[in-house]
């Protein structure tokens, strides 16, 4: 293997282990918020009968999350429900009935 050929290997490896750091740093700093997507617009996990991302069937579904700045779930302010309840953003799963 000629130097030149060498010195580009070592040059695609640092660069993704760069990029794998910034990611993993990048991730560290979300967190999971369940209750805060509109419906069809979640990260992942939307429950029973549902698949992944996009998959919520209804806004402020308990059971759907999206990724958020860690340390602001619980302080995002959500419309109050029908009947007048306050509602926010959890770090776990709500539970939350569904539309009939």
């Amino acid at each position: 293997m000629s130097t030149t050929l060498k010195t580009l290997a070592i040059a695609g490896v640092v660069a993704a282990s760069v990029t794998g750091a910034t990611t993993t740093a990048q991730a560290a700093s979300k967190e999971k918020c369940y209750g805060v997507s509109l419906a069809g617009d979640n990260d992942c996990a939307a429950g029973p009968g549902t698949t992944c991302a996009g998959t919520s069937v209804t806004d402020y579904q308990g059971n759907a999350w999206t990724l958020v700045d860690a340390g602001t779930c619980t302080e995002i302010e959500l419309p109050e429900m029908a009947d007048g309840t306050a509602r926010s953003g959890s770090l776990e799963a709500l539970d939350r009935d569904l539309p009939a």
